[in-house]
């Protein structure tokens, strides 16, 4: 792998350079590239050297100047330039192993780089972290990173992760914690493996840890029609309330939004969640929601008649009724809720972001509106296509639909300026 260039910001130093999609940048002052990671930390001078391998294979050296914190301006085709370090786990609730064949290739690839943790919030279970990482993160103490702990107890994790390396996480993390690298932690809760006791024992172990624990997110485990015969069980509406109740006792411990739904709870207010550090976790993803609803100014009255229909995932419900109801007051707007029953894989997955295209069209075929709501975590970064390869413009076609698609999953403007400009 090498730092080959995606695209260049318009207006940008790379651009004025004559850099393009295609080229690789080669070194900065000599020093070759890993990853993003050097790429921020050697632009960081008001001069620089490049070396630029162009499409055609030409080497070109340029020397330049600039401000000290001004970025180039490149956008590289991966985070990472060298070999993405992979998972060596085989964890007994690991998505990716229960998904079928026939999905978006990116979809199957398991990685546990701290490089992607740091760069893009990826979780990681350090099982295969070495003494030269180690040694690189304390030398740029590099954090925030997102870690995948589970249980603190080692023969468990090493049960859980498959892996004798994992016992040794609670060692991994007091290197943290003596190296000041702050770290967010979760947790995948599996009901007879590691709730209840072990979970205390868990929390009990992060506490001890002092300011570089930021915070700990427990998530329950996703479980698909495609698993069979295992030791997994679902969460319950017992486990969920078990759950909250063990999480209260501890600061900095957040159950994901999922919890309260199946515990029939209120989601709790903005406090609980701090600085919603784990928000791509599901937690605190409705009351991010419904707190910015709260600051957008609803029109009284559009000029003329309007119907949407919301088509969203289960556990997208919750949030969306409070916001039809105050939707449903604006004269001329009619405002349906939809649910996206998840045929494809079974009632437990609940989420916007694993809807497929064929669970799309069942819910939305036979219904009357002028536009179908989505919210744009259905569809691959960038793209409008669904996790199944098909695409939103498949989805027109088969049912004829017109659509409106809301890319900020935290936020209802999008939706409110659609609403309030329509005539």
């Amino acid at each position: 792998m090498a730092a080959i260039v995606s695209a260049v910001e318009p207006g940008s130093i790379a651009e004025e350079l004559e850099i393009i999609a295609g080229d690789e940048l080669v070194s900065i002052d000599g020093q070759k590239l890993m990853d993003m990671i050097d790429y921020q930390f050697y632009c960081k001078s008001e001069f620089l050297t490049l070396e630029i391998r162009k499409t055609d294979g030409e080497i070109e050296e340029i020397e330049l100047e600039k401000d000290y914190y001004e970025d180039l301006g490149i956008i590289f085709e991966s985070a990472v330039f060298d070999r993405i370090k992979p998972c060596l786990n085989k964890c007994v609730f690991c998505f990716v192993d229960q998904q079928p064949k026939g999905l978006r290739d990116t979809l199957y690839i398991k990685d546990d780089d701290y490089r992607l943790s740091f760069l893009q919030g990826t979780y990681i279970t350090l099982t295969n972290l070495t003494d030269e990482d180690k040694s690189r993160i304390s030398r740029m103490h590099l954090g925030p990173f997102y870690v995948s702990v589970h249980t603190t107890n080692p023969e468990l994790r090493v049960k859980m992760l498959r892996n004798p390396n994992a016992g040794k996480i609670m060692e991994n993390l007091e290197w943290f914690k003596e190296n000041e690298i702050p770290f967010h932690a979760q947790i995948v809760l599996c009901p007879g493996i590691n709730d209840g006791k072990e979970l205390d024992r868990t929390l009990k172990d992060l506490s001890t840890l002092g300011d570089s624990l930021l915070s700990v997110a427990i998530v329950p485990v996703g479980i698909t029609q495609f698993r069979d015969g295992d030791i997994l069980k679902e969460v319950t509406p017992e486990i969920a309330n078990e759950t909250i109740e063990i999480a209260n006792k501890f600061d900095k411990v957040c159950c994901s939004d999922e919890f309260f739904l199946l515990a029939d709870k209120d989601i709790p207010d903005t406090e609980y969640y701090g600085n919603f550090s784990q928000l791509d976790d599901g937690v605190g993803a409705i009351r991010a929601l419904l707190d910015d609803f709260e600051t957008i100014e609803l029109p009284h009255k559009i000029s003329k008649p309007l119907s949407l229909a919301l088509a969203v995932s289960y556990a997208g419900l919750y949030p969306m009724k409070e916001v039809s109801k105050k939707l449903n007051k604006i004269e001329n707007l009619t405002v349906t809720i939809y649910p996206v029953k998840s045929n494809y894989w079974g009632k437990n997955i609940t989420v916007a972001g694993l809807i497929t295209s064929d669970d799309l069209i069942n819910t939305i075929k036979n219904i009357e509106s002028d536009y179908v709501v989505l919210p744009g975590v259905m569809f691959k970064a960038y793209s409008d296509s669904f996790l199944d390869g098909k695409t939103l413009s498949g989805v027109k076609n088969k049912t004829g639909k017109k659509f409106v698609v809301i890319n900020d999953q935290y936020s209802l403007k999008e939706l409110v300026d659609f609403i309030s400009n329509y005539n």
